[in-house]
């Protein structure tokens, strides 16, 4: 889960994304996050409401950065790194889909990151879903700017790999049927 580290708890996105991790925990999905707070720590809470019995885990890939301290109280288990660059690659090799919540200029850079590589296929059959105007707004103005246009800078089809939906009970949905996709995959022989 990719996310604003500036929203409050008592913000209501805050308690939308702690219910969105706990659904994806109750579906036996591990949760990773940057560990720190925000919308990460939300996810962190949720995934640890998610699975009562503690079979899963609550991931934290956090950053050295002066102005953050600690991973949030609700990471199980911590990686820390000292680049944006291998903190990234860490969460592409965990991750079996990435759920973008809204967030700033961080998020947005995994976002873009994730799309890049399932547009080059180094990334194939993993869900990239983003939940929200901000984000459908981005893939509006990609297509815009990047399909539609004169320079055609990328194909139609690359518009199409993010998932772009409205509520974190879709983002769940979407996630779900990754994973009965993937399931039927590995049953047939």
């Amino acid at each position: 889960v990719f996310g604003s580290a500036r929203i409050r708890p008592e913000d209501p996105l805050y308690a939308q994304v702690r219910d969105l991790a706990r659904d994806l925990s109750a579906l036996g999905c591990d949760v990773i996050t940057g560990g720190g707070p925000g919308l990460m720590q939300a996810a962190n809470e949720g995934a640890q409401a998610g699975d009562p019995e503690d079979k899963l885990r609550s991931v934290g890939i956090r950053i050295g950065l002066p102005f953050e301290q600690g991973a949030n109280p609700f990471v199980e288990k911590l990686y820390t790194h000292e680049t944006f660059f291998t903190r990234l690659h860490q969460f592409i090799r965990l991750s079996d889909a990435y759920v973008v919540v809204p967030g700033g200029i961080g998020t947005t850079l995994e976002t873009l990151m994730v799309w890049q590589l399932l547009q080059v296929e180094h990334l194939q059959g993993i869900p990239l879903v983003t939940i929200g105007p901000m984000w459908r707004e981005l893939v509006g103005w990609a297509t815009r700017n990047m399909a539609e246009g004169e320079l055609h800078l990328a194909s139609p089809e690359d518009m199409h790999l993010p998932t772009c939906v409205d509520t974190p009970a879709e983002a769940v949905a979407a996630v779900a049927a990754c994973r009965r996709s993937w399931a039927e995959r590995r049953a047939t022989p």
